[in-house]
């Protein structure tokens, strides 16, 4: 089957287009009410037909059988008046009249073959009961039917006050088994089928111009709309489209203006993030340079001055290569989350491995570190990922600090969940600034984070392995008095 609709691919998209359904639809909608009116149409004919048909040869025979009994046909069949007149009902009707007596005997056969023959059938025998049946054998085109012979005796009784008469049915003497021809029935059948095919390709030709016009007509808008975003991905404009014929399209369009938007917000970001890249490693290679081109300038330069240069060259070579290390962790987190080596580890000795690691620096700036954990916590976590994570937070916690200052780095954990707080006592972040700590070379003071040695990466680092791990980051800080970090992650990682 497969290799069948790869031979055919353009038929298959066919039949997946929009506007072919549609005006296959319409063609549908159109055809078949037409088909099913003249099949009923020809059917209720039909049926009206046979039965004023049947009606007509029942009354005839009714008045045959009444001649039959006046004339002692079924003691003498030589009635000359009797025979034209079975005769001329045998043509009339284009079929045969077999005149049977009580013993089931055929005493006359129009078509004399069957004369002095016996006929038992459950038809006969109804009929002999006094019911008249009918059958119509549409496929044979004729029309059977049974009358009753019976014998209708009149009854009167004297009264003083005057004479009453009633009538009485009697047995039946015989019975008349007659078939008409449904020639002409079936004749009429076929010119009214004819007529009505006529009529049906006319109408079908008009339903399908008018199934091509109308779905041409309802499709428009979403073409509009192809249109429209062709234009957009080829470049030639950028503004949010508007086709708002119906509701379907209003909502593609919405969704394509939404997707728009973001679209060029990404863009404007990632022009943004390229062109801090290109400043922030521009500023170490021209300080660089200009300390370069000052000992070049310069003759017999002293060696105090000379290794003065080169230690800043050196500082600024550092800087440069930790954007450069700072940029290639960022780029490993903007990868799939199932680049991730979760593993199930004690959060506890995580955070005391963070923590000794970083407490050196931490007594250079007389910075005291204070871990508190509330329970035992282990997690299903990328240790690297999420070590660089909580290192970043700690280390910023401890360099943007006071003189005998602290930072308190807490464990907490519930069901679902375990907590890191990571607070300090610096110098706290402005209200306007805190909702975009976390872009890529932002820096609240650039002048302290040069200081320092910041490059406006780490808290971007931080939170793009934070959700990685489907945790979330909160900051609470008042400029001043001090920060406060809070991360949740899920103590089992849910793909």
């Amino acid at each position: 089957m497969f290799e069948k609709c790869r031979e055919y691919p353009g038929k298959i998209k066919i039949l997946r287009s929009l506007k072919v359904r549609l005006f296959l639809i319409i063609l549908l909608s159109g055809i078949i009410p037409s088909v099913g009116m003249r099949y009923a149409i020809l059917r209720g004919y039909e049926d009206r037909a046979v039965n004023v048909r049947i009606a007509d040869v029942q009354n005839q025979f009714k008045i045959l059988a009444n001649h039959l009994l006046i004339y002692g046909y079924f003691h003498d069949t030589a009635s000359e008046v009797v025979n034209t007149e079975l005769d001329q009902l045998s043509n009339l009707y284009d079929g045969r009249v077999l005149i049977i007596d009580r013993n089931f005997k055929v005493i006359k056969d129009t078509y004399g073959i069957s004369e002095g023959r016996t006929i038992i059938s459950e038809e006969v025998i109804r009929c002999f009961k006094g019911s008249g049946t009918t059958n119509y054998d549409s496929k044979n085109g004729y029309i059977e039917i049974t009358t009753p012979i019976v014998n209708t005796v009149v009854s009167t009784a004297d009264t003083q006050t005057g004479t009453e008469q009633t009538q009485e049915e009697g047995l039946a003497e015989g019975v008349i088994l007659s078939s008409a021809s449904t020639s002409t029935i079936m004749t009429t059948l076929d010119i009214l089928n004819r007529r009505a095919i006529i009529v049906e390709v006319i109408a079908l030709v008009f339903v399908v111009a008018i199934a091509f016009v109308l779905s041409r007509l309802l499709i428009a808008p979403f073409e509009r709309v192809t249109q429209a975003i062709n234009e957009v991905k080829a470049g030639f404009t950028d503004d949010e489209i508007a086709v708002n014929d119906y509701v379907e399209t209003e909502h593609i369009v919405d969704a394509f203006n939404q997707l728009l938007g973001r679209m060029k917000v990404l863009d404007d970001s990632r022009q943004e993030f390229v062109s801090n890249v290109s400043h922030e490693l521009k500023t170490p290679l021209t300080s660089m340079k200009v300390l370069a081109d000052s000992l070049m300038s310069q003759e017999e330069v002293p060696a105090e001055l000379y290794k003065e240069f080169m230690t800043d060259i050196a500082n600024e070579i550092e800087r440069e290569n930790k954007i450069i290390n700072n940029l290639l962790s960022l780029v490993k987190m903007d990868k799939k989350a199932a680049d991730l080596n979760i593993v199930s580890m004690d959060i506890n000795e995580l955070l005391e491995l963070i923590l000794k690691r970083l407490r050196p620096i931490a007594r250079k700036k007389n910075v005291e570190v204070i871990y508190e954990s509330m329970r035992p916590v282990t997690a299903e976590v990328d240790e690297v990922k999420l070590t660089l994570a909580l290192s970043n937070l700690v280390e910023n916690a401890i360099k943007y600090n006071r003189p005998e200052g602290w930072v308190r780095v807490t464990l907490d954990a519930d069901h679902r969940f375990f907590t890191v707080e990571v607070a300090d006592s610096g110098i706290g972040i402005p209200q306007e600034a805190q909702e975009h700590i976390y872009e890529r070379f932002y820096r609240v003071d650039k002048s302290h984070s040069r200081e320092i040695g910041g490059t406006g990466l780490g808290l971007a680092i931080t939170r793009s392995a934070i959700l990685m791990h489907r945790g979330s980051i909160r900051v609470e800080s008042v400029e001043g008095q001090g920060t406060t970090f809070t991360v949740k992650i899920p103590l089992i990682y849910l793909v």
